[in-house]
């Protein structure tokens, strides 16, 4: 069934009372729910409720049974005359059956809930819809020995124990929200966890308990994530004007989880891989990872929780919204620029291709199958960018209004897209009409910029055009608007020649006349990435080798080198060689610049990946591709391995500690280990290895095992046999030996990784797992798209088996077999064979039907 935006309509009944009672157990839970219903209109409609799985085993209407209530499909309908009613019904559901990790499931022992998106329907009835926001009291009841926390939203209440006439001790605990929510915040978590306590004191002068949950072995991996709760609810009072409301905040943290976390009020439940890290098991982008969802999941107690969705096609208002802030709160804490670099790379990587393929969507969507299929980076991360976009059209100032108006006017509601751009609006004074165009377009802006300049003239003019490529369902777009930060450099002088310019390109086209230009100008557009656009420019070779060194905005400087690499792996691909000293020179500039901090040059001088290179081709070769790029690798590897050599060794022997300065040169060390791997230096191996036992943090392991890993020296396999010993009991930590494989360059990787998914340790079963192997092999260019379709056959295969477990983790790693248009026609033939073998499986969920059958049509 196709959902409809158009199709809204305000709910019939709305529930301001819900009081839960569970009686808690993983092989039968009953649930008792009691609805306060009031009629919202709609006369003569009954009652719906929505259910998924579980056995009905009574209904009641004020307090009297009754008989004519019926299913329909998987509804609940009870028949209601007049206004108001109690409803109240008992279910029975298996938790330590649910697969879907969807609703009430078990993991490890731990009971769990997962209610985004339509989840709450498999725990009782309900009507499962972001618009109907209820306060909530829920009462457990548990064996106390198997489930001795009880834990729910909001604040705790009474605790007691019983005597049921049941083994052992049962015992009980109550919980009580006092802040209207929708059912896919409701969270519940029952097992046998240890905390790490804090406190967090607002700036009201308000206590707040602190709480990370984990199981005992993993408490002392729980105090950087604690450390980044308290500087996010810090961060957000200062920043935002955000102050926490509960005077509880609980984190618990499971293995099995969909997600990377979720931000039910009052009670986080997180993915373990965003909670636990020590120098040991944890790299850098580990820590910057949790601080980030942390933050996240946080900052949603606003930008989602005390306003939420009005429906799913809403969904990029709070996701895109909190993006924006966890990006901001990321920023704070490190290089700005470094982040700023990470986060357009990301998008580049997920979104773009996905704004270019068969799943393109709008970031308010127009209609859907199912909703946990729009759970994309255009939802979360182009979503950013238009909240970036806007705050960069309006300043600081007046984006701040605007985002106060926003949390006054709708605290306590559920709203749309609209209202907050129409805040933005009445706060700034601003227009935004025309704006609103990204929230119903998709694809990519593509922009054209020619800059000319009369030889010996004080006359630049910039010429720009823009145009949005066809997207399925959408063939004809309109102009957008784009704000285009841009500067003008002295190719001879290397200085300024005019101030940075905001430009918003409206319209088809546009010229901008720059006058007193008395040198060569060198064009720096699209700075600090100001809109999430393709530019396609005529700067030269030189001119982007000159910005990538005198550019005084790092991200632009960054661009510069990165496009100047980029147009060098293109060439090398179509032609099979390429001139590469203009790239080489300008990657030994960047390493020679002692202004420079290590992050960022670390940032700089990578290559792009062979997926972004792809990108750029109108037809991907994937053996072309790999062989310009490995060539360009080894020649900067070679040419520059002094300075390669010089970089490694910089970085000081020092304890771990985790700071942006280390960080920084812990990255730019392990770049350079990846570049002397390359150059084929007769040490290289051995170097990795030594890095790799002497490692005092898994930063610098992990490297130096993916140096390996890639590479044939006798280490690799005694590497990959130490890690894994090491590591076996720790799952987290052994996802990543599956995903070094699975991302190696070697030719042999597709046939490993099918052997790796026979491994004892492989399982479908948790979500990590299966992404740390099938999502990473989806992700390895040359290894999927092997020419025999071999990667193909095993991704389908894989896809088949996981969704009868987890439809809804199967649906998200299919996206690689759905770009078959972008590959020659022989690849193209087996990737569409696998989708319709996939489209054919009796029984296929919804999740992954609506993924493989858009994909196949193309």
């Amino acid at each position: 069934m196709v959902i409809r935006r158009e199709d809204y309509r305000p709910p019939a009944w709305l529930v301001p009372e819900v009081r839960l009672d569970f009686d808690l157990d993983a092989a039968a839970t009953r649930v008792r729910a009691r609805l306060s219903v009031t009629r919202n209109g709609a006369d003569g409609e009954p009652l719906r409720l929505d259910g998924a799985g579980q056995v009905p085993l009574s209904v009641t209407v004020d307090g009297v049974a009754i008989d004519d209530w019926r299913l329909e499909g998987e509804q609940l309908v009870v028949p209601l005359a007049g206004a108001a009613h109690v409803v109240e019904t008992e279910v029975e559901i298996a938790p330590d059956h649910n697969t879907q990790l969807m609703g009430l499931y078990a993991s490890g022992g731990i009971l769990c809930t997962q209610c985004e998106a339509e989840g709450f329907r498999r725990i009782t009835y309900f009507p499962d819809r972001p618009d109907v926001l209820s306060r909530y009291t829920v009462r457990m009841t548990a064996d106390a020995a198997r489930y001795p926390v009880l834990l729910a939203n909001g604040d705790p209440g009474a605790t007691g124990t019983l005597d049921d006439g049941r083994p052992g001790i049962r015992h009980w605990a109550e919980w009580h929200d006092p802040f209207p929510k929708p059912s896919y915040l409701f969270a519940l978590v029952a097992g046998d966890l240890a905390v790490n306590r804090g406190s967090f004191t607002t700036r009201s002068g308000r206590a707040v308990e602190l709480g990370i949950w984990v199981r005992e072995a993993d408490l002392a991996r729980t105090d950087h994530a604690l450390d980044a709760l308290k500087t996010s609810m810090a961060w957000d009072e200062r920043v935002y004007g955000r102050e926490y409301d509960l005077d509880v905040f609980n984190i618990v943290a499971v293995d099995d989880f969909n997600f990377g976390a979720m931000e039910n009020k009052g009670l986080n439940i997180f993915n373990s891989r965003y909670i636990l890290a020590d120098p040991d098991t944890a790299t850098d982008y580990d820590y910057d990872g949790i601080a980030a969802v942390v933050a996240h999941e946080y900052f949603h107690n606003w930008s989602g929780n005390r306003i939420t969705c009005r429906d799913w096609f809403q969904l990029s208002l709070k996701e895109g919204f909190t993006v924006y802030r966890d990006q901001g709160f990321s920023a704070d804490q490190g290089s700005a620029a470094v982040k700023r670099i990470e986060d357009v790379r990301t998008l580049r990587a997920a979104q773009f291709p996905e704004d270019a393929g068969p799943l393109a969507h709008p970031v308010r969507p127009d209609a859907y199958q199912e909703i946990s299929n729009f759970y994309t980076a255009t939802i979360y991360n182009k979503g950013a960018e238009l909240i970036r976009m806007m705050a960069t059209m309006l300043g600081p100032v007046a984006f701040r209004a605007g985002t106060d108006l926003y949390f006054d006017r709708f605290d306590g509601t559920a709203a749309t897209c609209e209202d907050f751009v129409a805040c933005l609006e009445e706060a700034s004074g601003v227009d935004l009409t025309q704006f609103r165009r990204w929230y119903g377009q998709a694809g990519t802006p593509r922009v054209s910029a020619s800059l000319s300049h009369g030889a010996g003239g004080g006359r630049a003019t910039l010429r720009l055009a823009q145009r949005v490529p066809a997207t399925p369902g959408q063939p004809d777009k309109q102009p957008m608007v784009l704000p285009l930060r841009l500067r003008l450099f002295g190719a001879e002088t290397g200085r300024p020649l005019t101030d940075e310019q905001l430009v918003l390109l409206d319209q088809p086209a546009a010229t901008i006349v720059f006058e007193a230009v008395t040198e060569r100008p060198v064009l720096s557009i699209n700075r600090g990435f100001s809109a999430p656009v393709i530019v396609e420019s005529d700067r030269s070779a030189a001119d982007l080798a000159f910005l990538s060194a005198h550019d005084d905005d790092p991200f632009a400087r960054y661009e510069a080198m990165q496009q100047l690499m980029l147009d060098t792996l293109v060439a090398g691909a179509i032609e099979g060689s390429a001139d590469y000293d203009a790239v080489i020179d300008a990657v030994a500039n960047t390493l020679d610049d002692p202004d420079l901090d290590a992050a960022f040059v670390a940032e700089a001088v990578m290559l792009p990946s062979e997926a972004f290179v792809g990108d750029q081709l109108a037809v991907v070769d994937p053996d072309a591709i790999f062989r310009a790029r490995e060539a360009l690798r080894g020649d900067l590897a070679r040419r520059l391995e002094a300075r390669w050599r010089l970089a490694y060794d910089r970085a000081p022997a020092v304890p771990y500690v985790y700071s942006p300065d280390q960080k920084g040169r812990r990255r730019l060390r392990n770049v350079a280990l990846g570049y002397l791997a390359a150059s084929g230096a007769g040490d290289a191996a051995a170097l990795a290895f030594a890095q790799f036992g002497a490692a005092d943090n898994m930063t610098d392991r992990q490297a130096a095992l993916t140096t390996l890993v890639n590479g044939d020296a006798p280490e690799r396999d005694v590497a990959l046999a130490a890690f894994h010993d090491r590591y076996a009991g720790n799952g987290l930590v052994l996802d990543k030996w599956f995903q070094a494989q699975a991302l190696s360059a070697r030719d042999d990787t597709t046939d490993r990784v099918a052997a790796l998914a026979t491994h004892p340790a492989f399982t479908l079963a948790n979500p990590n797992r299966a992404r740390s192997l099938i999502g990473a092999f989806g992700a390895n260019q040359r290894a999927f798209h092997r020419a025999d379709g071999a990667g193909y056959r095993f991704l389908a295969d894989q896809l088949i088996a996981l969704d009868r477990l987890n439809p809804q983790t199967a649906a998200k790693l299919l996206p690689p077999l759905g770009r078959w248009r972008r590959f020659d026609a022989g690849r193209a033939a087996l990737m569409r064979a696998e989708l319709a073998r996939i489209v054919a499986v009796p029984g296929l969920s919804r999740d992954l039907f609506e993924q493989a059958s858009k994909s196949l049509e193309g």
